[in-house]
């Protein structure tokens, strides 16, 4: 192992981290001088983010779907052959998109309840055990203030049981973790400029008291935060310019 290795810097799994949010974390924990393994379903974005990143050294990269548990295994075991230890694992991969309910298909609410909960729940099964093994760390997920703020208009009803699921998941875990020094909190952004929400994001800048969208920074900030605050667990923070408390 390099020097870089053998210090204190935490090692974080981020997942979904091509673009957008998860991007942007990754970025936020190299800049703390951590080391970070890149998840993502495209092998193209992640070498594309790990060259815009530009710290090989403390850099690795793994495809896969989050949704599939061999992913979460797979991760762990190259966070500990690359950097010799796990800290820190961020749940963001998720999907997004709204259909009227009355529309809405099994195949479409299978399609959030596998990447948005299965993925948040079984690669933090995985992560676990190397927490513990370290004798504590920190889990972040990845939730909406949609979830308890709904939007008229916004026909958004197998996205939110998936993410209400990940609100719950985080409260429970908390409890049941706590003993081993796991904290587990969420961060429920409201609308980021982000691939995920396309070009009119700022469309929805209104419905925020500060009267803009979230950059994805803001975000990241907020998830190193959690990820460092040595007393918060079982926390759904929002991190919404307001719209959960000022409609």
């Amino acid at each position: 192992m390099s020097e870089v290795y053998e210090s204190d810097s935490k090692t974080v799994i981020v997942t979904g981290a091509g673009s957008g949010i998860g991007f942007a974390v990754a970025r936020r924990f190299i800049e703390a001088g951590d080391c970070v393994v890149l998840n993502g379903r495209s092998k193209e974005k992640l070498e594309k983010a790990a060259e815009e990143l530009g710290v090989p050294d403390r850099l690795a990269l793994l495809a896969g779907d989050v949704g599939n548990e061999e992913t979460g295994l797979d991760l762990v075991s190259l966070a500990k052959s690359c950097f010799g230890r796990l800290d820190v694992l961020v749940n963001n991969a998720g999907v997004f998109g709204g259909k009227p309910f009355l529309e809405s298909t099994r195949e479409d609410l299978r399609r959030f309840l596998h990447t948005n909960l299965e993925g948040t729940y079984f690669t933090t099964q995985a992560v676990v055990p190397a927490l513990i093994e370290r004798g504590g760390g920190a889990v972040v997920n990845v939730g909406t203030v949609l979830v308890d703020q709904a939007m008229m208009g916004l026909p958004v009803s197998a996205a939110m049981a998936s993410k209400g699921a990940i609100h719950a998941l985080t409260v429970s875990l908390a409890a049941e973790l706590a003993t081993h020094g796991i904290r587990v909190n969420t961060v429920a952004p409201g609308i980021v400029r982000t691939p995920l929400i396309g070009d009119g994001a700022d469309e929805h800048a209104p419905i925020h008291p500060l009267g803009r969208i979230a950059e994805p920074f803001e975000i990241a900030d907020a998830i190193h935060y959690l990820a460092t605050a040595e007393f918060v667990t079982g926390t759904v923070l929002p991190v919404d310019g307001g719209y959960a408390h000022g409609r």
